[in-house]
């Protein structure tokens, strides 16, 4: 009788154990809590591709995708053809990852001047469960003409770039997202000010 019991006490003991286990472990995955999905868009040059590499540094399980890897060309040609692609591509990654258990905070960015390029990538993505967030870097016309000039002064950029990137800067002023003025901050704080808001919800 003893040793029955011995043996239930062993076997419930390791039913306990395991399961503890399970739920650390799929704790630190992330488990079944809502991925939280993150869109930051703003004009070329703004720092969104800065910002969002310190955000995986502050947001726990995190991963970054930049749009514009996604059709990474020489030369660049913008069709209907190339622009498809390019969404298509972007859906197919942003499902991995947010299918994938060891990350909870998928960050994303590109242009996305419109909301309508927004609405047409979450489409794509239509049966995935994730919680939303929409950002924007904005600043002052001054702050990113200096921006862009150094990068042309570097050749990082063509110097066509200052026009294209100002022109679009209004655009951004009425899409449904959340504003953050990098006019005087640095990418870090910038990706601080992310954190905060969406650790916060």
């Amino acid at each position: 009788m003893a040793f029955f019991y011995s043996l239930w006490a062993y076997s419930y003991k390791s039913k306990v154990y395991s399961s503890i286990m399970r739920g650390k472990y799929f704790g630190k995955l992330g488990g079944t809590k809502m991925k939280k999905l993150i869109f930051i868009n703003g004009t070329m040059g703004v720092g969104k591709t800065t910002t969002c590499k310190e955000l995986t540094k502050l947001l726990p399980q995190s991963v970054f995708l930049d749009g514009d890897w996604c059709w990474y060309m020489h030369p660049f040609v913008v069709t209907d053809e190339t622009k498809a692609m390019v969404e298509d591509n972007i859906a197919y990654v942003l499902r991995n990852f947010l299918n994938c258990s060891v990350y909870q905070h998928v960050i994303f960015c590109w242009v996305m001047h419109q909301d309508t390029i927004i609405s047409d990538l979450l489409a794509c993505l239509e049966g995935t469960e994730y919680k939303l967030y929409k950002f924007t870097l904005s600043c002052s016309e001054q702050a990113l003409e200096e921006r862009l000039q150094d990068d042309v002064n570097n050749n990082i950029r063509e110097s066509d770039i200052i026009r294209r990137s100002l022109e679009r800067l209004k655009l951004y002023e009425k899409m449904d997202t959340t504003k953050i003025d990098v006019s005087n901050i640095s990418a870090q704080e910038a990706a601080k000010q992310i954190a905060v808001l969406v650790s916060k919800n």
